[in-house]
C-alpha cells in the first residue's frame, strides 16, 4: 500500500482541536501515498441550528485545502439529511441518497485530483459511509474501528445494522484493539487489531514553566485531559470524590458537554476546568500534573476502547489511575486500575508515592513510546498485500 491514492473519512474534521487518530493516520498515509481526506459532511438540523461549524484550518474555506504535496482535505458542501430517528425502511432509503450526495462530491474531488484506483478507508462513519463501497468502486475497501460507537444512546437505533453492513463488505477491518477487532470477526474474519499510535513529536519532558492558569495552593495535583463528557466518565464518581479530598486538586483540560458544565463540581473550590488547549500546549500541563486519571464509566463504549491519553500521561512519565475495563487490564503494568471510588481513592495514594520514582517514570515513558503511528500503518499495509 504505498504509490497509491487514498480517500478517508471521518466522524472528526481534519485539525480538530484534540486530534484523533484518523488525523495522524492521513499524515503517516501521506508519507506513502496521496491522501484525500474527507470532512465530515453535515445534516440539516445541524446547519439549521448552527450547530456545525466551518473548519477554521481549511484556509478561507476552500472546497480543497493542500496540507501536504500528498495531502488533501476536501471540506464538504453537501448537506446531509437528517434521518437518524426515522423507521429502518425510510432510514436505509434516505441514507443511499445522502450517500449518494456524498459519493458525488468526492468523486468530482478525486478526479480533480487525478486520483486512480482508489483505496477507501472509513474511520468509523458507518452512517455516512453505509453505501460508499458501491458508489465509489475503490480497488479496496479498508473499515477501522476505534470506538464501539453502536453503544452510544444517538447510535443505537440504527448503529449495530449499519455497521455489521459495512463490515461485511469491507475487504478489510482494523481496530485500535482486540476488543473491537474480536466485535467484528463474527461477520468478517479478515478482522485485525493493529494497535494504537500516539503524535508524542507534540510532547516533551524539558522544562517548563508552569502555565499561568495551574493552581498555586501547594496541594497535589490530580489532572484529566480529554473530552469531558457524561457517557465516558463516571461523573457521581467524580463529584463524591472530589467533594471528599479537598486537599487535593482536581484539574479538568478539555470541552465539557453539559452534563459537567451543570454538575457541582463547578461550585467547589479544589475543581479547576482549564477548558480547551491546544494539542502541543498540553504537555506544559500534564507536566505539572503529580497524578493523571482516567475514571470512565464501565459501558460498552468504554470496555474496549483505547483511550490514547493514557500513553500521553505515561510518556510524559506520570504514575496514571485509571477505571479497569477489559481493554486497560493490558495495561496493569504501568497503570494503576481500579473498580470502584473506595479503590480510586487508594490508588490515588498509591500514585503520590510514586512521584519521584526515576525508574518507574523511564518505565512508563519507554512503554508509551513503544506505541507509534508508524507501527499501525505499517500493519495496515502488510494486511493489505
Amino acid at each position: 500500500m504505498k504509490g497509491r491514492d487514498i480517500v478517508m473519512m471521518s466522524l472528526q474534521n481534519w485539525g480538530d482541536s484534540l486530534g484523533s487518530n484518523s488525523y495522524n493516520l492521513a499524515l503517516e498515509f501521506s508519507k506513502d501515498n496521496r491522501v484525500l481526506y474527507v470532512n465530515r459532511a453535515p445534516d440539516r438540523v445541524t446547519q439549521i441550528k448552527g450547530i456545525f461549524k466551518k473548519n477554521n484550518n481549511i484556509r478561507n474555506n476552500e472546497w480543497i485545502s493542500n496540507i501536504n504535496p500528498n495531502l488533501f482535505v476536501l471540506n464538504t458542501q453537501s448537506i446531509m439529511e437528517s434521518i437518524n430517528f426515522s423507521p429502518q425502511p425510510f432510514f436505509n432509503k434516505f441514507n443511499y441518497l445522502n450517500g449518494q450526495k456524498l459519493a458525488k462530491e468526492i468523486n468530482k474531488a478525486a478526479a480533480q485530483l487525478n486520483f486512480k484506483s482508489i483505496i477507501l478507508f472509513i474511520d468509523n462513519d458507518f452512517f455516512r459511509g453505509a453505501y460508499l463501497k458501491e458508489l465509489l468502486n475503490p480497488d479496496k475497501f479498508i473499515y477501522y474501528i476505534r470506538d464501539n460507537l453502536r453503544a452510544h444512546e444517538y447510535f443505537k437505533k440504527h448503529g449495530e445494522v449499519c455497521e455489521t453492513m459495512i463490515a461485511k463488505k469491507s475487504d478489510l477491518i482494523v481496530a485500535n484493539s482486540y476488543f473491537l477487532a474480536n466485535l467484528l470477526k463474527t461477520v468478517n474474519s479478515n478482522s485485525h487489531n493493529i494497535g494504537q499510535g500516539c503524535d508524542f513529536s507534540l510532547f516533551s519532558n524539558d522544562t517548563t514553566i508552569k502555565p499561568s492558569d495551574f493552581p498555586e495552593n501547594g496541594q497535589p495535583n490530580i489532572g484529566y485531559v480529554g473530552n469531558i463528557v457524561s457517557y465516558r466518565l463516571d461523573l457521581n464518581m467524580i463529584e463524591a470524590i472530589c467533594q471528599k479530598r479537598k486537599e487535593w486538586n482536581w484539574i479538568f483540560i478539555g470541552p465539557e458537554d453539559e452534563d459537567f458544565k451543570n454538575s457541582k463540581l463547578h461550585l467547589f473550590t479544589n475543581v479547576f476546568f482549564l477548558g480547551i488547549k491546544k494539542e502541543g500546549e498540553l504537555w506544559k500541563y500534564i507536566q505539572h500534573m503529580d497524578i493523571c486519571i482516567n475514571p470512565q464509566l464501565k459501558n460498552g463504549m468504554t470496555e474496549g476502547n483505547y483511550p490514547r491519553k493514557i500513553d500521553e500521561y505515561l510518556y510524559m512519565g506520570k504514575p496514571v489511575v485509571a477505571t479497569r475495563t477489559k481493554f486497560m487490564i493490558g495495561f496493569s503494568n504501568h497503570v494503576h486500575l481500579f473498580d470502584n471510588m473506595h479503590e480510586f481513592e487508594i490508588k490515588i495514594k498509591e500514585a503520590l508515592l510514586e512521584i519521584s520514582d526515576k525508574i518507574k517514570s523511564e518505565e512508563r515513558k519507554l512503554f508509551a513510546a513503544s506505541h507509534s503511528w508508524r507501527s499501525c500503518t505499517e500493519k495496515i499495509y502488510t494486511l493489505t498485500k
